[in-house]
């Protein structure tokens, strides 16, 4: 309950002593009932639900066996049982080889755009944050029309160029130095990104001095330049690391093929029949441990600075001029970019509009077999696009309102706890998508909230996961606006709900709109968690893409992947230009 003490509009005149002199305005006060304490409560409850009852069913189970009864006889299989020790150890070399791969691509395209006149900086930059919205599944599959041994695109070419036997082939994208390629192309972003922004930060007066003191440009970059993002380089490699440690459809499409399981893929064949969820569940424990851990290693790296800056606002990085090597410079650029999207992206396209991938691609091949089959006689389609949009638009609004209002509280420190409930809502970034699964399947199989084989327990599954972003963004957002303008609301009547959608809202429109379309992206591209929750009735065009694959239809899933694409860059373009909680903040009061 809120009071509300205002001077009454028309005060009627009162004289005391002294002529005039000491009029008293009565006051009138106004009682509204304030919902926000109420709301907040209720949010942490949620959050609560939405985080920590799948992470106790999974532990739960993990300490049990059939009957219930505790048992550390799961955690003893998996230590010493060799079908599980490999898919450990594979899941741990992959990893570490995308690792490496991804900054190895990544450092030198980084430092061309940050710090050189490299042609077309700006495109290149927009290019590689443009391939996060490429799905790594999707990826993977435009890598076996490329380079599968025997009808890959790239093996057919080099057979006709060298005149070679039906079978000889330079590629083989099912081998472990494959999947080390393709999740190397969809992890390298994130390195790109965390480098790119460390360069561009590093002030040019320390650069400048090494240049004055006679460093050259060799010893400059070894000395100065290096040491200084060395922290963001690490980190970015452990973000890599961990995106390929819990990734499920590269390794799904790509290892299951050529023989061999890492531990996602594992855990999903323990849910096969027969199914075993105990086990399941204690494969996934230790997966969970080694997330948070890196998380931490990695928070620690990027709390690690080795300069500091004093005396205001540092010079901009001088571009260091190419000279002849611009073009050779740009080549290594576009080829870089070829990797994660010209290559696969044209694969796609091709594979989408003959009749089989391995058609050369002329007027005679063309066809509209596959758009015909995909819309027309494919009876899961239309089913799985509206699941696919109806959950993109629903999580994307439904986090963003969350998000706001979450990261409102622990900001502003509204209320007692609010830091718990950042807590809540940072923890889900630790759980992998393959873990998080498990757990809502443990945890809504059973009364007496039964949502397995409903969309519902889909939505849960895309807030948890994509929480963590959205909070720490808008977090982010708000820590740049003074509360002022909300404390001149609250003086003017406004509750402060009613403060926030009116004031703060509109003013972090630009955020509220990257945080949409960054959870839209999210779920679009999410499967690993997907592939554990849904049924017949409840399938999305990522699990459909995967199921296609299973039974080699890559035509089909051509067409899907781009249409999933094309509604992706479509929605997200249309989100930037509709305006955002419409009302100027000046029509509040």
């Amino acid at each position: 309950m809120s009071i509300l003490v205002r001077p009454h509009p028309n005060p009627p005149p009162q004289c005391g002593r002294g002529g005039g002199q000491g009029q008293h305005l009565p006051l009138r006060v106004h009682w509204r009932l304030d919902l926000s304490v109420p709301l907040l409560v209720v949010l942490g409850a949620f959050l609560c639900a939405l985080v920590l009852l799948p992470l106790g069913w999974l532990g739960w189970y993990s300490i049990t066996d059939t009957n219930g009864v505790p048992t550390l006889a799961n955690f003893a299989r998996l230590a010493t049982d060799p079908t599980f020790v490999g898919p450990y150890l594979s899941a741990l070399g992959i990893a570490a080889g995308v690792a490496a791969g991804g900054s190895a691509a990544a450092m030198p395209l980084a430092w061309l755009v940050a710090r050189t006149d490299l042609p077309l900086r700006g495109a290149i930059r927009a290019l590689v944050t443009a391939s996060f919205v490429t799905p790594p599944f999707l990826g993977a599959i435009a890598w076996e029309i490329l380079a599968a041994p025997n009808s890959g695109i790239l093996n057919q070419w080099y057979r006709a160029i060298f005149g070679l036997e039906p079978y000889e082939h330079l590629f083989d994208i099912y081998t472990a130095e494959g999947v080390v390629f393709v999740m190397a192309c969809y992890s390298f972003p994130y390195v790109f990104v965390l480098l790119a922004n460390a360069l561009d930060n590093i002030p040019a007066e320390l650069e400048d001095a090494s240049a004055i003191l006679g460093g050259t440009r060799r010893a400059t970059l070894r000395r100065v330049t290096l040491p200084m993002v060395m922290p963001a380089l690490l980190a970015a490699g452990l973000v890599a690391f961990l995106q390929a440690l819990t990734q499920f459809g590269t390794p799904a499409i790509l290892a299951l093929p050529a023989g061999f399981h890492v531990i996602t893929t594992k855990i999903w064949a323990l849910f096969q029949y027969p199914p075993n969820p105990h086990l399941a569940a204690a494969a996934a424990v230790p997966l969970l441990v080694l997330t948070i851990l890196l998380l931490q290693a990695r928070q620690w790296l990027l709390g690690r600075r080795g300069y500091a800056v004093i005396g205001g606002k540092s010079g901009a990085p001088r571009r260091i001029g190419l000279g002849i090597w611009r073009v050779p410079a740009l080549a290594f650029a576009l080829a870089v970019l070829a990797l994660p999207i010209f290559l696969p992206y044209a694969a796609l396209i091709k594979t989408a509009i003959v009749r089989t991938p391995s058609d050369p691609l002329t007027f005679e091949t063309l066809t509209w077999h596959n758009l015909h089959f995909v819309f027309l006689e494919f009876s899961q389609t239309r089913l799985a696009l509206w699941n696919t949009i109806l959950l993109g638009l629903a999580a994307a609004t439904a986090l963003t309102f969350l998000a706001l209002i979450v990261s409102y509280v622990t900001t502003r420190g509204l209320v007692a706890g609010h830091r718990f409930l950042g807590i809540l809502a940072t923890a889900p970034i630790a759980i992998p998508g393959i873990v998080l699964g498990v757990g809502l399947f443990l945890s809504y199989t059973r009364p007496p909230l039964v949502l397995y084989g409903t969309l519902w327990i889909l939505l849960l599954a895309f807030l948890t996961i994509e929480l963590p972003a959205g909070y720490q963004q808008l977090q982010a957002a708000f820590r740049g606006l003074h509360p002022e303008l909300e404390e001149a609301g609250r003086i003017f009547g406004a509750t402060r709900l009613g403060a926030l959608r009116r004031i703060t809202a509109p003013l972090l429109r630009t955020s509220l709109v990257a945080t949409w379309c960054f959870v839209f992206i999210g779920v679009i591209r999410e499967l690993s968690a997907t592939i554990m929750l849904t049924t017949a009735q409840t399938k999305v065009v990522s699990v459909i893409i995967y199921d296609l694959n299973e039974s080699g239809d890559l035509g089909a899933i051509s067409v899907l992947g781009l249409t999933l694409l094309v509604i992706t860059f479509l929605v997200v373009g249309i989100a930037n230009r509709l305006p955002v909680l419409g009302r100027p903040p000046h029509r509040m009061v």
